[in-house]
């Protein structure tokens, strides 16, 4: 409901801007002074998000309960069926779960990307500028003390959730670090600043799969905040790629027009308008994008009619991040029920192309042209709507036959083990603990967590 009040407020004060902004004044330019009497104040920050507040100690067991049916129901066919090794695939692990939720920025360069997390944290150590600053991924998170550690250090660490990202190669590694920061928000969030978005060409010659990273972190937040500078709101290529990943993500995007005090009410209108309908028809939604109006950085606002408005779009802000808090639990056990849903279609359909590879082979067939031809005409044999029918999904929820082509590239299909193999007289079937997290373990887990929730609000 609070969403839905912040939009009502923002949409009335947009339109009576439209109905007098023929007779509104420019607001004063002045440049800002660096006194800390022009620092903006923080304490709604605090108020909002209460990150001082520790978390109820029933999160805690909720969260071990959740790793063990990862561990015992889910992960094992994960491995048997080498799901990380998809390339739709989404890996997980036991140090993921166990993890705080995870918060992602995007946007061209120079937007104030960095300076926002500053302003949030209330620190001056990410470094900012006017011309492109961070050509890192930047993995802010919780520590005692002031800390940086470069990529190759992060992933080693196995008590952290990082160590997939060494598949991305030794030039990634080296544009990877890790920052922490002794501020309490940091226990309950991480956040991930990123290279900022460029078109020109020599600049996307990056050295390592930009669009792969991207993919990875963006499939593991939570709540993605794409920022914009009104002076940079070209979409190229690359944001057209970008916001591709995006889809299946758009209830966790928040687009933030940034800078807003520096343009003047009937320019930002124009400039609104231009942002509105440019993301509009790349992101896959039948509502109109929700746009935060603002000035996101430590210093006070400039002198502008809209200012109530900017302060209003930020508190509404804030309490994205602390419902995200609020919905931690919830959403991580949700995450790893659509988990093991996507590891069971791709073991079932591995499956599939084994029962028509057998088929296929005979004494008149070799087993390679028998892989070859289930490979690469899996139309022919129904493989997908074999599969789709059976676990009753939409085919959109299928990979497609290219990937799958590249994965039995690396793994050759007569090397996997059909799910019925899998099964033992002592440890039972795999395929059958993954369906019992699936419809069971899962949703009994969620039901115990918002009982617990309720009770303790009661107290």
């Amino acid at each position: 409901m609070g969403f839905h009040r912040c939009t009502g407020v923002v949409l009335t004060i947009l339109h009576l801007l439209f109905l007098v902004n023929g007779i509104l004044l420019h607001p004063q330019r002045f440049p800002l002074s660096s006194s800390k009497n022009n620092l903006r104040s923080r304490q709604h920050i605090k108020r909002i998000l209460k990150y001082d507040e520790a978390a109820p100690p029933l999160h805690v067991g909720i969260v071990d309960a959740l790793s063990s049916i990862y561990e015992e129901k889910i992960e094992p066919l994960e491995d048997s069926f080498h799901y990380d090794d998809l390339d739709d695939g989404n890996d997980m692990s036991v140090q993921e779960i166990q993890a705080g939720p995870m918060v992602l920025l995007l946007g061209p360069w120079s937007s104030g990307k960095t300076t926002l997390i500053n302003y949030l944290l209330d620190t001056s150590l990410l470094r900012v500028g006017a011309e492109p600053t961070t050509s890192e991924f930047t993995v802010i998170s919780y520590g005692n003390k002031l800390k940086k550690t470069d990529g190759r250090v992060l992933v080693a660490d196995r008590s952290k959730e990082y160590a997939p990202l060494q598949k991305f190669g030794k030039n990634f590694l080296e544009r990877l670090t890790n920052v922490e920061i002794p501020h309490p928000l940091l226990k309950k969030i991480t956040i991930i600043d990123t290279p900022g978005v460029v078109e020109n060409r020599k600049q996307l010659e990056r050295g390592y799969p930009y669009n792969k990273v991207m993919k990875w972190f963006i499939e593991r937040a939570e709540l993605i905040l794409m920022v914009f500078d009104p002076n940079k709101l070209d979409i190229g290529r690359e944001f057209e790629t970008l916001f591709k990943q995006l889809r299946g993500k758009e209830s966790q995007i928040r687009l933030l027009l940034n800078k807003a005090d520096n343009v003047d009410s009937r320019d930002l209108m124009k400039v609104y308008g231009t942002l509105y309908w440019s993301l509009g028809p790349l992101l896959n939604v039948t509502e109109p994008p929700r746009i935060y109006m603002g000035s996101y950085w430590s210093y006070e606002y400039k002198p502008s009619p809209n200012t109530s408005m900017f302060k209003n779009e930020e508190n509404c802000l804030l309490k994205d991040f602390k419902n995200l808090i609020d919905n931690d639990v919830e959403n991580r056990i949700a995450a790893v029920r659509q988990h093991a849903i996507k590891v069971r279609i791709h073991a079932n359909l591995v499956n599939e192309y084994l029962n028509q590879f057998y088929t296929e082979w005979s004494l008149f067939t070799s087993e390679y042209v028998a892989a070859a031809n289930v490979i690469a005409f899996p139309e022919k044999f129904d493989i997908f709507r074999n599969v789709y029918r059976r676990l009753n999904i939409n085919p959109r929820d299928l990979s497609g036959r290219e990937v799958y082509k590249q994965f039995f590239a690396v793994h050759e299909l007569s090397s996997m083990t059909s799910l019925a193999q899998q099964c033992t007289f002592f440890y039972g079937c795999p395929i059958a603990k993954l369906n019992d997290a699936i419809n069971e373990a899962l949703p009994a887990l969620l039901t115990t967590l918002l009982n617990l929730k309720s009770r303790h609000e009661e107290l």
